[in-house]
């Protein structure tokens, strides 16, 4: 097959991108911690004169604790695992047969290539030093100045990101959030886009969409996090994000060839249920490892997770046994992503009670809109990315709001339940800002790749699977 043009072009913007980096790879990381400077104490004036408090001790090498280290990195695996192989396997188990490589290779692609875009010039926007609340400047392009052995510390707010392990730990952990969070969108144009028009739309969404709203909740000095929203480990940034983002796809790319009266049920269950189960697995790095260390928040966090999943595939089987006379294996699995996915937000700020409320509303509003809304209102998302991720986020990121207490994490918020309403109302106007933001920089980064080089495929590419018509390859044997 020969290449467009257009792909060369990419292909050559690639090239260039990673002979840069490797360039920029040869400097040595500078420590990004200072060392601490000797305070002169002021001379008193008169005896009633007020106590000064010295500033904050910028962490040292000596600060880094090898259990909580150990548990950033190990965390910072599974969150990768949930990408490759767990929602490459739960994706691909659920669309038909002549399409399952393309998901593969859609996932796995992505692990190679926004990993490298979050080295060169991704972290550094999403977490660099804030630029007026809405971007990171490109003070650590190529990972300047994020050291391997020193915690990030900033001099401007005097504290730091994770005080007990070294920055490019926390930069690694961050990297994966990154990396799964474009590969969510797939969900929603699965079978129908072409493959150069996906790796070129994930690159700019990663750059223009994800990475700024990382900034505005997670980033020193970003409006949302210094308006008081609540989000632990990614419930606006990545679900509500992704999942608007995939809607918008979804209407953009228009229905697959006859859907929905010709569409086939899943390919391969057991291959959906096997990376449901590796997302649950891997969702405890994702939550607990957002503590970012080895102690108590990272086992409420743990707990919190475990229970809310528990209960939300408990309850979407429930409502389909209820309506629809049958629990099905795709009903619990579905159910339990939904619950993994509500409880993100929450998962530093509400106990097990609060967390086992948010799974079961996580098993009730998403199957609403997946069972019910969808099919009335006719949009096409494939595997139900908006469904389960957008309104699960969204419901996520609401609860948090209603159940969040101080008790299990000082440095949060009440929510409603314990007497604090105004941060319900903060919650509420965090989810406002995320998902006009997504929808329309997604629309139009989806419409501009469209005019540019083409979203969809050819309709004879459609129907013979995006396997053959992308890849020229086959994840079957054809008999002779």
């Amino acid at each position: 097959m020969k290449m467009t043009r257009y792909w060369k072009l990419a292909l050559a913007l690639a090239t260039s991108v990673v002979v840069a980096g490797s360039a920029l790879a040869q400097a040595p990381a500078a420590s990004d911690a200072p060392a601490a400077a000797t305070v002169a104490a002021p001379v008193a004036t008169a005896t009633n004169a007020p106590a000064v408090t010295p500033p904050p001790t910028p962490p040292t090498a000596k600060d880094v604790n090898s259990g909580d280290n150990a548990w950033v990195l190990i965390s910072s695996a599974l969150v990768l695992m949930m990408t490759i192989p767990a929602l490459a396997f739960f994706y691909g188990g659920l669309v038909r047969r002549k399409n399952v490589l393309s998901i593969l290779m859609q996932c796995f692609i992505l692990a190679c290539v926004i990993s490298l875009q979050w080295v060169l010039f991704g972290y550094s926007l999403s977490f660099g030093p804030d630029l007026k609340g809405f971007i990171g400047s490109f003070d650590w392009f190529g990972l300047k100045n994020v050291s391997i052995d020193t915690p990030h510390w900033d001099a401007g707010v005097g504290s730091s990101y994770a005080g007990t392990i070294p920055h490019q730990s926390f930069m690694i952990f961050q990297m994966m959030f990154a990396v799964i969070t474009p590969a969510l969108i797939i969900g929603a144009f699965a079978e129908r886009m072409k493959f150069s028009a996906f790796l070129v739309f994930a690159i700019l969404w990663t750059t223009l969409v994800y990475d700024p709203v990382a900034h505005w909740v997670w980033g020193k000095g970003g409006f949302l996090g210094a308006m008081g929203a609540l989000d632990f480990a990614g419930g606006t940034v990545v679900h509500i994000n992704a999942g608007v983002a995939a809607l918008v796809a979804a209407l953009v790319l228009g229905k697959r060839i006859g859907y929905p009266e010709r569409m086939s049920p899943p390919h391969n269950l057991p291959f959906a249920v096997l990376g449901a189960g590796l997302l649950w697995v891997g969702w405890f790095g994702f939550n607990a490892g957002s503590a970012l260390g080895a102690g108590g928040l990272a086992t409420s966090a743990f707990v919190v997770t475990h229970v809310a999943t528990a209960a939300a595939g408990l309850t979407w089987a429930l409502m389909d046994w209820f309506f629809n006379k049958r629990p099905t294996v795709l009903g619990v699995i579905s159910g339990a992503v939904a619950g993994l996915v509500a409880i993100t937000p929450a998962s530093g700020f509400v106990t097990a009670m609060g967390a086992i409320g948010i799974g079961i509303g996580a098993g009730i509003i998403p199957w609403l809109f997946v069972c019910v809304i969808k099919p009335k209102l006719g949009y096409d998302d494939t595997l139900d990315a908006f469904g389960v991720h957008g309104v699960g986020g969204t419901w996520g990121a609401i609860a948090t709001g209603l159940w969040a207490s101080k008790a299990v994490n000082s440095a949060g918020a009440d929510g409603l339940f314990y007497g604090n309403p105004a941060q319900l109302l903060i919650q509420l106007k965090a989810v406002g800002i995320t998902v006009a933001y997504s929808l329309v920089v997604s629309f139009v980064l989806l419409k501009l790749v469209d005019f540019v080089m083409g979203l969809r495929a050819e309709s004879q590419a459609e129907k013979i699977g995006l396997d053959l018509s992308d890849h020229r390859e086959t994840g079957y044997t054809v008999l002779d």
